[in-house]
C-alpha cells in the first residue's frame, strides 16, 4: 500500500466508519419502528393485542442477527483472497439493495426474508474495513483500528437511527429503509474516492481461515462477545414500550432514548478501543463488571424518565465497550486467520443480538411486563463471565506448554518471543 499523507488516512478511515454508520442505522432502526413494522404488517393482531404484536415484530431484528451469523464467517473464509477495496464496495452495494428490498417487501414474512438477506454482507464489511483500518494506523493500535470502524456503527445511534425513526414515524417505516439505502450509496462512493487499493491476503485459503475454529479460545471468545451483546440486546430491543409504557413517556420521547443510549455507545466504543490495546481479556472482565451494575441500574430506575435516561446511557457504554475488546481478543488468538477473527466477532455480537431479542420478546410474551428483559440481560451477564474465564484458563494453559516446550528444546528465546508477542497476549 503506498504511503498516505494523514489528510487522506483520516479521509479513508472517514469514509469506513460511514460503512459502519449505515449498518448501524440499517440493524438498529428496527427498534424504534417496531411498533408501526407490527402495525402496518400485522394489523389484526395489532388490534387484538398490542403487546403480542410488537413481541412478534422482534423476529424481524432476530433475522437480520441470524443473517449476520451466517454471512460473517462464509464470506471471510471465501473472500480473504480478494482485494480489500473492491470487495468492501461489493459489500456495500449489496446492502444498498438488500435495504430497498426490505422497504418494498409485501408482507411481514418477506420483509422477515429480506432482512435476513440484508445482513449477510455485514460481518465481512466490519473484519475486512478493521484490516484495511490497523494498516492505515500501523501496529499496536489494532483496538484503536476497530474502534474507528465501529465509531460509526456507534454515531448511528446517536443521529441516524433516531433521525431514521423519527422519519418512519412521520411518514412510514418503509421511508426509513429507503433513506438508510441512500446512506449506503453515499458510502460505496466515499469508499471508491478515498479508501487506498489495498490486497487481499494471497496466502489465505478457506481451510485457513475456518481453522480459527478449531482453537478453543476462539470459541470462548465468541461466546463471551454473545452473552455481552445479549444483555445489551435484550434492553435495545424494546426500548420504545420500556420508554412509553414503564416510564410514561409519550411515543415522541422514543428517539431521544435512543440518542441518549447511543451517546452511551460511542463514548463506550472509545473507551473499549484504549482498554483492548492495553490487554483485551482484563478489559473484557473490567467491562462486564460495569454492564452487570448499569443494567442493575436501569431495572432499578426505569420507572422514572431521569432514571431510565441514566441506564440506557450505562448500558450504552458498557456493552459497546465490549466490542473492541472481544475483537482485539479473538485477533489475538486466531493465529492466521485474521480475516476471520476479525469478521466473526460480528456473528457472535449479533448471536447475542438475537439471544437477546428472543428472550426479552418471549419474558414480555409470557406476561412479565416490558421491565423483564433488562432482568434477563443481568443474567447473561454470569455466563459470560465464566466464558471469558474459560478463555483466559485455556490461553495460559497453551502459554505454558509453549514455554514447556521450548525449553526442553532449549530454544529459550523463542518462548519469550512466543509469549511476548501480541498474537498470544491475551
Amino acid at each position: 500500500m503506498p504511503q498516505l499523507s494523514p489528510a487522506r488516512s483520516r479521509l479513508a478511515l472517514l469514509a469506513l466508519a460511514l460503512g459502519g454508520f449505515g449498518i448501524g442505522t440499517t440493524e438498529f432502526v428496527a427498534m424504534g419502528l417496531l411498533p408501526d413494522i407490527a402495525r402496518d404488517l400485522m394489523p389484526a393482531l395489532w388490534e387484538a393485542d398490542q403487546e403480542a404484536a410488537i413481541a412478534r415484530a422482534g423476529i424481524v431484528i432476530t433475522a437480520y442477527a441470524v443473517g449476520v451469523v451466517v454471512g460473517a464467517p462464509t464470506i471471510a473464509a471465501a473472500a480473504a483472497r480478494f482485494p480489500r477495496k473492491a470487495l468492501l464496495v461489493w459489500l456495500t452495494v449489496a446492502f444498498a439493495l438488500g435495504s430497498v428490498a426490505s422497504a418494498l417487501a409485501p408482507s411481514f414474512e418477506t420483509v422477515v426474508l429480506f432482512r435476513f438477506l440484508a445482513a449477510l454482507p455485514h460481518g465481512a464489511f466490519f473484519g475486512v474495513a478493521a484490516l484495511v483500518a490497523a494498516s492505515l494506523l500501523g501496529p499496536g493500535k489494532r483496538g484503536q483500528a476497530v474502534a474507528y470502524v465501529l465509531a460509526g456503527l456507534t454515531i448511528a445511534n446517536v443521529i441516524g437511527v433516531p433521525s431514521i425513526t423519527w422519519l418512519g414515524q412521520q411518514t412510514s417505516w418503509r421511508v426509513g429503509y429507503l433513506a438508510v439505502a441512500g446512506v449506503f450509496v453515499l458510502c460505496a462512493l466515499a469508499i471508491v474516492a478515498a479508501v487506498p487499493a489495498m490486497p487481499g491476503d494471497p496466502e489465505a485459503t478457506m481451510r485457513r481461515e475456518l481453522g480459527a475454529f478449531r482453537r478453543p479460545a476462539v470459541w470462548f471468545a465468541l461466546l463471551t462477545g454473545a452473552l455481552g451483546f445479549g444483555g445489551l440486546f435484550a434492553v435495545y430491543t424494546y426500548v420504545s414500550p420500556l420508554a412509553t409504557e414503564i416510564a410514561g413517556a409519550p411515543e415522541r420521547f422514543v428517539p431521544i432514548a435512543l440518542i441518549v443510549l447511543g451517546i452511551g455507545t460511542a463514548i463506550g466504543n472509545i473507551i473499549g478501543g484504549r482498554l483492548a490495546d492495553r490487554g483485551a481479556l482484563r478489559a473484557i472482565f473490567i467491562l462486564f463488571g460495569a454492564l452487570a451494575a448499569s443494567l442493575l441500574a436501569l431495572a432499578l430506575l426505569a420507572s422514572t424518565l431521569p432514571g431510565l435516561l441514566a441506564g440506557l446511557f450505562l448500558v450504552g457504554l458498557a456493552a459497546s465497550a465490549i466490542s473492541p475488546a472481544i475483537q482485539t481478543r479473538l485477533m489475538d488468538v486466531a493465529g492466521d486467520a485474521q480475516t476471520m477473527a476479525a469478521a466473526v466477532n460480528h456473528s457472535a455480537l449479533n448471536m447475542g443480538n438475537s439471544l437477546g431479542a428472543f428472550l426479552g420478546g418471549a419474558v414480555i410474551g409470557a406476561g412479565w411486563g416490558y421491565l423483564a428483559p433488562t432482568w434477563v440481560g443481568l443474567a447473561l451477564v454470569v455466563p459470560g463471565v465464566l466464558c471469558a474465564l474459560a478463555g483466559w484458563a485455556v490461553t495460559r494453559r497453551d502459554q505454558v506448554a509453549t514455554t514447556s516446550d521450548a525449553r526442553e528444546n532449549g530454544d529459550v528465546e523463542l518462548d519469550m518471543s512466543v509469549t511476548a508477542s501480541p498474537a498470544s497476549r491475551p
